[in-house]
């Protein structure tokens, strides 16, 4: 490959993402995790920090001068307005950064992971675009297992994002991560070996 292909890699809460986004980075990628930039930008003295403590209050930070995410997602993931405000204050920064990254790789492959990915309309910059998927209920019991979330506030987290069908519309590729790991690899690495063939 001699150019440079950037995947778009999205999906609602723990349906599987990051393991998809750790595939693809076997197989060769670069990854550029939106999620670690925001807590690049939320780290005391960064660009975003600030306007965050003036936007939410000292009821978000931590004695050290850190925000605190739970925090933080405690109050977001119950008011859409927050939500609205957090995201309109690190949006723009995040997908600066991420274009940075972007521009410098030297990987043929580079795969954007958002969780927010095509509501910042940075699905409009991709060459392919991406969409992990899992049942609702799977998400549930993935959030109570691995964030240690009760069932309400599992639910909540879930429910307070867009349906999966609005990602799933957008999607050049479906990855049905409610199966096995190895159910998954096989179609990433199905996916991958078409990215790799057209582009020779």
């Amino acid at each position: 490959m001699t150019t440079k292909y950037l995947i778009g890699l999205t999906g609602n809460i723990a349906c599987g993402k990051s393991a998809v986004a750790e595939m693809l980075a076997r197989l060769g990628a670069e990854v550029i995790d939106a999620d670690r930039l925001v807590h690049r930008l939320m780290e005391p003295g960064a660009e975003s920090w600030q306007a965050i403590r003036r936007r939410f209050g000292p009821s978000i930070q931590r004695p050290d001068g850190a925000i605190d995410r739970k925090a933080l997602g405690e109050i977001v993931f119950r008011d859409t307005a927050a939500l609205a405000d957090l995201e309109a204050i690190l949006h723009p920064s995040v997908r600066r950064l991420a274009e940075e990254l972007i521009a410098v790789s030297n990987r043929p492959v580079v795969v954007l992971e958002a969780i927010k990915l095509i509501e910042a309309g940075w699905h409009k910059i991709v060459d392919s675009l991406w969409v992990v998927a899992c049942p609702r209920e799977q998400q549930i019991e993935r959030l109570m297992r691995d964030r240690g979330l009760n069932r309400g506030e599992a639910e909540l987290r879930v429910g307070v994002q867009a349906p999966a069908s609005e990602k799933l519309r957008h999607a050049d590729v479906v990855i049905d991560n409610g199966g096995t790991l190895e159910d998954t690899r096989r179609q990433v690495e199905a996916a991958w070996t078409k990215i790799v063939a057209r582009s020779e």
